[in-house]
């Protein structure tokens, strides 16, 4: 089975709520085992200035679905729980990023991987190393090294 780590996001409607119920679904997802969920975090949004805080959380799968497969799994959860995309940076009931899939580096017109922002986003940083100290990401480096470099993004542990 492949290891993977999810990004989850809400910042509309119950946003714990969202995230708890994020955590969920990702553990009833066909052929994949939710492994571990790090802590909430709350975050200021980023290239969405006006909108409401974010609360963020890492979810790590260990799967037998392909990247691709998974992805679609993911939005099939953010669909059922509201998700609209209406413009770029939209508020989000939720949202579900496929970050990590192994070491796999990839970049199809549907999928990337690592998510090509990752390495800037402390809110995603942040309890990826809660899940995983050692984590890296594949072409940039180390997570707690690319953290320091995020330094200025304000994030709040929640539990």
């Amino acid at each position: 089975m492949s290891l993977a780590y999810i990004g989850i996001g809400s910042n509309q409607g119950t946003p714990r709520a969202q995230v708890v119920a994020a955590f969920e679904e990702l553990a009833d997802l066909p052929r994949t085992r939710l492994t571990g969920r790090s802590p909430m975090y709350s975050s200021d949004p980023v290239d969405a200035a006006g909108q409401p805080r974010y609360v963020n959380a890492v979810g790590a799968v260990r799967t037998d679905l392909a990247p691709q497969a998974l992805l679609a799994s993911l939005q099939a959860v953010e669909a059922r729980r509201g998700r609209e995309r209406p413009f770029p940076n939209a508020p989000r009931t939720l949202d579900l990023d496929l970050l990590l899939y192994d070491d796999i580096v990839l970049d199809t017109p549907t999928l990337t991987l690592p998510h090509p922002r990752m390495h800037l986003r402390a809110f995603v940083l942040q309890p990826l190393l809660d899940l995983d100290p050692g984590a890296s990401v594949p072409g940039r480096g180390d997570a707690r090294t690319l953290l320091r470099t995020c330094a200025g993004q304000r994030i709040a542990r929640l539990d």
